[in-house]
């Protein structure tokens, strides 16, 4: 937990002072802008509406649950920071507009994520904030996809050119062979009856012929 002096002020006053754990209504933070669109390097702006003119600590919370005090602002607008470079003047400012105490992180970093706390000490009370939540948004990590083997344009691949199988190529040999013994004599013996079916047809023609001739 952070060691400096305000934040072992603040932490004294917390157990020592009651009401310390109620929270004021009066008390409000909010972001002008649209804090769900933090990204690093952007400007954080919080604003912590109090009601009383008092004077304010800014605190952060970080992922762990640690405290880590900021800067207090005067009712006289006068910002006293942290020891701690990293909560410094160069990476904050700090100002008042009347009742309204605003904290500005210059440049967001994942160091500065966390939820930040407006606090009041007012009739020996210590009073809380609502806190603002501050983080980056989750990116996920999308897996790469693989691709399939990209098929080559303009190429035509025939299916002859495949290598057979073995046991399925002498089948087809032997499918071949067959074909050829029992097409070819069947060819062969269909000629043999066309060609005997055109002699008959031309000698029964001249047979014709022939007895017409005798009857004259």
């Amino acid at each position: 937990m952070d060691t400096s002096p305000a934040l072992l002020l603040l932490l004294a006053l917390g157990f020592c002072c009651p009401g310390i754990h109620g929270q004021s209504p009066e008390m409000k933070v909010r972001s002008p802008s649209d804090i769900t669109q933090l990204r690093v390097g952007r400007r954080l702006e919080l604003e912590c509406q109090t009601g009383k003119d008092n004077g304010a600590f800014w605190i952060r919370q970080d992922k762990s649950g640690t405290l880590h005090f900021i800067v207090f602002i005067s009712s006289m607008s006068r910002a006293t920071f942290s020891s701690d470079q990293r909560t410094s003047p160069e990476r904050f400012e700090a100002s008042k507009d009347n009742t309204i105490y605003r904290l500005v992180v210059k440049s967001f970093a994942p160091q500065d994520e966390g939820t930040y706390f407006c606090t009041m000490i007012f009739t020996q009370m210590l009073f809380f904030s609502p806190g603002q939540p501050a983080f980056l948004p989750v990116t996920t990590t999308v897996a790469p996809t693989t691709c399939g083997p990209t098929p080559k344009r303009g190429i035509t691949e025939d299916p002859n050119l495949k290598t057979l199988d073995p046991g399925r190529r002498m089948q087809e040999e032997l499918n071949f062979f067959c074909h050829i013994f029992i097409w070819v004599p069947l060819a062969g013996a269909c000629l043999l009856l066309l060609i005997a079916l055109l002699i008959t047809i031309v000698l029964c023609r001249r047979t014709r012929r022939r007895r017409c001739r005798c009857k004259r």
